[in-house]
């Protein structure tokens, strides 16, 4: 399966919400700290924590004791910097799904980073700046899932 990396997140109910995507879809969750809130945050809870049981979470302190600890083959980062789209990627197991902080996505510097392996974007009309952030995670997230063929996925009937 691939992973999800906030890359600092700071609004607390998008954070919930990704904790409870990332339960339903078998995915680890990496945040990459700082965190603009506390894991124990009202909203948190309220989004999504308590899917927390059920879900694989890290709390890395900085982005270089993620890739010590990690040590991602596969790095695909989120930006609407990005020239390739999320549909035309060929995930891989093991894939980990960087995306960035809500007010100012992922920094220039980490997009041109050597552990970067590609910047995709998801499209979105002329007039838009960006997608809300457990939006984005969700739709790349789909996408990972169903190229990899739903593993773990719950087929009533």
């Amino acid at each position: 399966m691939f992973n999800i990396v906030l890359y600092q997140p700071e609004i607390p109910p998008n954070t919930g919400n990704i904790i409870r995507l990332t339960s339903n879809i078998g995915s680890s969750l990496h945040l990459v700290e700082p965190l603009g809130f506390s894991l124990d945050a009202k909203q948190l809870r309220r989004a999504g924590l308590d899917y927390h049981e059920y879900s694989t979470l890290q709390v890395h302190k900085d982005w270089q004791s993620f890739l010590d600890t990690c040590r991602p083959r596969r790095l695909l980062a989120f930006s609407t910097k990005g020239h390739a789209t999320h549909d035309n990627w060929r995930y891989e197991d093991g894939d980990f799904l960087l995306f960035g902080p809500e007010s100012r996505g992922i920094p220039q510097s980490l997009l041109a980073a050597a552990e970067i392996t590609a910047v995709l974007r998801l499209p979105m009309v002329a007039t838009s700046r960006s997608l809300n952030l457990s939006n984005a995670v969700a739709v790349a997230a789909f996408e990972a899932w169903r190229q990899l063929g739903y593993p773990g996925a719950h087929w009533p009937g």
